[in-house]
């Protein structure tokens, strides 16, 4: 089974105007640009000035190590686990590895199904 390490920082999901204010070098800062929007994950003092929206209050754990990229359904099953508590999810996948984020108030359970699951879940 996989090991899951909890990220002590909270996270605010936004939509940006741009990425003008929003320093790329800090750790845990995710962007994601399409056609229609521009988002930001970022810690919740991180938050720009220029951001639209704003949803706050999530916490994130990520798989540990280095993820092949021949590993399918590693996402899948973890959301549908937590989808059968409901518990919803917001996921980011790096290079490496996969961070999955839920709301504060479902984290400390989330954790809970996951160990009950037999996910190694290690001290944050």
């Amino acid at each position: 089974m996989l090991t899951i390490k909890p990220i002590t920082e909270e996270f605010a999901i936004c939509q940006v105007e741009d990425y003008s204010q929003v320093n790329l070098e800090n750790p845990f800062v995710f962007t994601g640009a399409t056609d229609e929007e521009k988002s930001l994950v970022c810690p919740i003092a991180l938050i720009p000035e220029n951001a639209l929206t704003v949803d706050k209050h999530w916490t994130a754990f990520r798989i540990e190590g280095v993820l092949d990229f021949s590993l399918i359904g590693i996402l899948s099953k973890i959301s549908s686990l937590l989808a059968e508590h409901n518990i919803g999810i917001f996921a980011i996948s790096t290079y490496n590895t996969d961070y999955i984020l839920t709301k504060t108030a479902d984290f400390q359970r989330a954790l809970q199904v996951l160990k009950e699951a037999k996910y190694t879940i290690l001290e944050s």
